[in-house]
């Protein structure tokens, strides 16, 4: 019993919400009742996930100041790194909650122009993310070099499109390629690297994610079903 009520709220609220999808919206009082009962699921069941989505928010802060409290406790090795997580959390935590110059009141936006929020996002977080992602290019280069290497008739394919993408994207990779004349302008390099991007590259995205959307449904199919099992209950998910 204690796991088949969660499982029978969330089959019930799945089947609603996926036939409030096919289902017009109902106008004026004489719509049948099933119709109104889809179109109420739809609308409250949206409201009820934002509060539990609160929640989840709350839990999580939580979890975080817990996690981090009990590191500088026990003196760990990461003690200072989680002292600096904690006072930065608590910093935006406060200077989004009070709207620290911003417009006051429940109606205003936290992320108005001159809000304390707004200078925190473009003076600290912006920069940390162009520190971050600029690091992250010389790891990826890197990685690169050590996959792309031309061991086989693939991965020779993966480093000249590699090569004539990076190449097409930067001013002096357009230059080499300068004097092919117009009428076999498809060959320059941008224009390779730009028909690699277009045309297998988004083959390629979106054949991934038809795969990622039916794994999703079929998860959720599971899921709804009551095959899923919980990792924690010890089934073994068949």
């Amino acid at each position: 019993m204690k796991q088949r009520v969660p499982q029978i709220i969330l089959t019930v609220v799945a089947l609603l919400l996926i036939a409030s999808a096919f289902v017009a919206r109902p106008e004026g009082s004489g719509a049948p009742f099933g119709q109104r009962l889809l179109a109420f699921a739809d609308q409250e069941f949206a409201t009820w996930f934002s509060i539990l989505a609160v929640f989840a928010f709350l839990l999580g802060g939580l979890n975080l100041v817990a996690t981090h409290l009990v590191k500088i406790r026990d003196r760990g090795p990461d003690r200072y790194y989680s002292l600096v997580t904690l006072v930065s959390f608590l910093i935006v935590l406060v200077i989004g909650t009070a709207k620290l110059g911003g417009p006051p009141g429940l109606q205003g936006d936290v992320t108005a122009p001159g809000s304390w929020l707004t200078a925190v996002f473009d003076a600290v977080l912006s920069p940390l993310h162009a520190t971050l992602y600029s690091l992250l290019a010389f790891y990826i280069a890197s990685a690169s070099y050590r996959a792309f290497r031309a061991r086989s008739l693939e991965s020779s394919l993966l480093l000249a499109s590699a090569l004539v993408v990076l190449l097409g994207r930067i001013p002096a990779g357009r230059h080499l390629t300068a004097w092919v004349p117009e009428q076999l302008a498809f060959l320059r390099v941008e224009e390779l690297s730009l028909w690699i991007l277009r045309v297998p590259n988004t083959a390629g995205q979106r054949a991934l994610m038809i795969g990622i959307a039916l794994g999703v449904i079929a998860l959720a199919v599971r899921m709804i079903a009551g095959v899923e099992k919980d990792p924690r209950s010890g089934g073994d998910g068949s």
